[in-house]
């Protein structure tokens, strides 16, 4: 665990091993139902530089940025990856976001996820599968700011009062980077 100004998070680079994680890679790559969605910004609606989907428990729907998302059922490899997580967030979780970057031109913007809907203090758990993209943080009323690389396997959670104090984001780069699909496990409050 490391302890932030206003907040703490836990970073585990190899949580999934390499077989696993190619695996998950391939099937949620494959069996996805990917979208992309328009959000709003500055008033006008722009297509979202990602691909999203949102899987959960039924009435897990969730809005942000002018999106509005109904869930859709939990696939096996999405339960698979989501008991594991669970486990080690001793935490259960009821939805998913499951963003793809498809190349480094794919990115999300500033922003923390703060929404009524996830509760108080927000446990947030993401896990990443495919190429390593830089994942920043900064914090919204101090200079203070850091960055980590989000490894093929690793899970970042982020909890108790972060995301009140804390923006991220995963900026655009010219680098060549792989596909890369991101989960990010939520507990929406019904």
């Amino acid at each position: 665990m490391v302890k932030l100004k206003d907040g703490e998070y836990i970073y585990i680079p190899k949580f999934f091993n390499l077989e696993q994680s190619n695996f998950f890679f391939n099937v949620l790559m494959k069996e996805t139902h990917w979208k992309q969605e328009k959000i709003k910004m500055y008033e006008k609606d722009i297509s979202c530089p990602r691909l999203m989907a949102w899987y959960g428990e039924q009435q897990s729907d969730y809005a942000f940025s002018g999106i509005s998302l109904s869930a859709k059922p939990w696939t096996e490899p999405l339960l698979a990856i989501k008991k594991r997580v669970e486990e080690e967030c001793e935490i259960s979780f009821n939805s998913v976001l499951l963003n793809l970057y498809r190349n480094g031109n794919d990115s999300i913007a500033w922003h923390s996820d703060d929404e009524k809907e996830l509760g108080k203090n927000p446990l947030i758990a993401s896990v990443s599968f495919g190429g390593t993209r830089k994942f920043k943080m900064r914090h919204k009323f101090s200079p203070d700011n850091f960055s980590l690389n989000l490894t093929h396997g690793s899970l970042l959670i982020v909890k108790d009062e972060t995301q009140h104090f804390w923006e991220h984001e995963v900026p655009k780069t010219k680098k060549f980077v792989e596909p890369r699909i991101n989960l990010t496990f939520r507990t929406i409050e019904k």
